[in-house]
């Protein structure tokens, strides 16, 4: 419903006169935006509109002004914010590309050692069984043409790798050239505001609907950065059939294991105590976390162990230097570690790795992990079991000394849940865990 109000006139500083009459302009009409004075208030034309004075009116855009004044400078900021963050991105995402080509290229190197390990293997074994040289030849064509579709298979993970670069590195840039168009456009709203704010009255009323509708809409604009698909989505595919060749018995040292660790009788499954037990008189007692490590360790040679995660809520698995005989908790804890962790907040399913820690992309939650360990080329690896697929891989590390296999349930802060671990049985031949396969 329209409604004409009864404005007490006011006075201006400007001097302004209707150019009809030749009256003071002392009033606004808000519906049709223009000036007026007391006998075009009158007419019939302005009736049924909203009509108040002009100091009343100026006013009232002048809040409506600087509130968006307020929101433009703080759009503004966060502009330059995200151009800030795009611009580093695009030197992260080169570097995380260079990462994972490194990582492609090492697991290729592991495997094709694997394949023509198997190879040898398999004619030694024909060799023992005075196998006919038809026979031989067939595996030595087999063995050859297994390299090559491995080679292939790599080639084209390279090939989906730079795709995925070119492409996170093109949306980047066109959101950096979007993002500091928007960021000049909100220079200049910003000082058109500013200086809308510090006008009189008059001049502030001039296309005042108009400024504020178009300067709403600037607004309106959405800033966002870009979305970019995260490289460890280009899975490496398939195990190599040598990992249950090297798949090792493992079992849990109970001598090192957190006060707040219960172990099975057969010495593979860890899972939260309900009551923490004192751990003096264990001097290898492990305090720093809820840990435990492995009875076997490695110091040469390729081994491989498989981890049953599906029960944890909070874990990690993978391998530790360091002394377990110093008491104190301050020096076990400055053992070296090379670790994957998972964890499950809610429904939300996020993995790390360390060092140095990076979170990784994963579309569902974890159920066994597996853990490749080449001691004499520095490398060790993460495995996704139930989709054979490569999660991680930790290249020319320096390894001296024994490693053992590490396992934890995180801090457990008082929580009883029935979290556990369980490291899955061998299927491979057994072997000595301290003498290279």
């Amino acid at each position: 419903m329209s409604k004409r109000l009864s404005p007490q006139l006011q006075h201006i500083t400007e001097d302004a006169c209707c150019e009809t009459h030749l009256e003071p302009i002392q009033l606004f009409c808000d519906v049709d935006q223009i000036t007026l004075c007391s006998k075009c208030f009158q007419s019939q034309e302005h009736k049924h509109h909203m009509v108040c004075g002009i100091q009343e009116a100026a006013e009232n855009y002048r809040k409506l002004f600087q509130e968006i004044l307020n929101t433009s400078r703080e759009k503004l900021e966060a502009a330059k914010s995200i151009l800030t963050d795009e611009q580093e991105r695009m030197g992260m995402i080169q570097e995380e590309e260079q990462n994972f080509r490194k990582m492609i290229e090492s697991e290729y190197s592991m495997r094709l050692r694997l394949l023509n390990e198997e190879c040898e293997l398999n004619l030694q074994r024909e060799r023992e069984c005075m196998s006919d040289l038809n026979l031989r030849e067939g595996l030595l064509n087999q063995a050859i043409k297994l390299a090559t579709e491995l080679e292939e298979m790599f080639q084209e993970m390279l090939q989906r790798l730079s795709h995925v670069g070119t492409e996170n590195m093109k949306k980047l840039k066109e959101n950096e050239a979007r993002v500091s168009e928007q960021i000049c456009s909100l220079q200049k709203l910003t000082t058109e505001l500013e200086k809308k704010c510090g006008e009189g009255a008059l001049a502030l009323l001039k296309n005042a609907k108009y400024s504020l509708e178009r300067s709403r809409s600037l607004l309106l604009e959405r800033l966002e950065p870009a979305h970019i698909t995260d490289l460890s989505l280009c899975h490496i595919r398939g195990f190599s059939s040598m990992f249950r060749v090297l798949q090792r018995h493992l079992t849990l040292d109970p001598e090192t294991a957190h006060p707040c660790l219960a172990l099975s009788e057969d010495l593979r499954t860890v899972q939260l105590r309900h009551g923490q037990q004192d751990g003096a008189g264990n001097p290898g007692r492990l305090d720093f976390s809820a840990t435990v490590l492995a009875a076997e360790s490695f110091t040469s040679g390729r081994h491989y162990w498989e981890v049953d995660v599906e029960k944890a809520t909070r874990w990690q698995v993978g391998i530790y230097h360091g002394s377990a005989d110093t008491k104190g908790s301050t020096a076990r804890a400055s053992g070296e570690k090379v670790l994957l962790t998972g964890s499950v907040m809610e429904t939300e399913w996020t993995l790390w790795v360390f060092p140095p820690l990076k979170r990784l992309f994963l579309k569902k939650k974890l159920d066994t992990v597996g853990v490749f360990l080449d001691y004499e080329h520095g490398q060790i690896s993460f495995y996704n079991v139930t989709e054979t697929s490569l999660i991680y891989t930790f290249s020319h590390c320096a390894f001296q000394g024994a490693l053992r296999p590490v396992f934890s349930l995180c801090i457990p802060n008082g929580d009883t849940s029935p979290d556990s671990l369980t490291i899955s049985p061998q299927y491979g031949p057994s072997c000595d865990a301290t003498v290279s396969p």
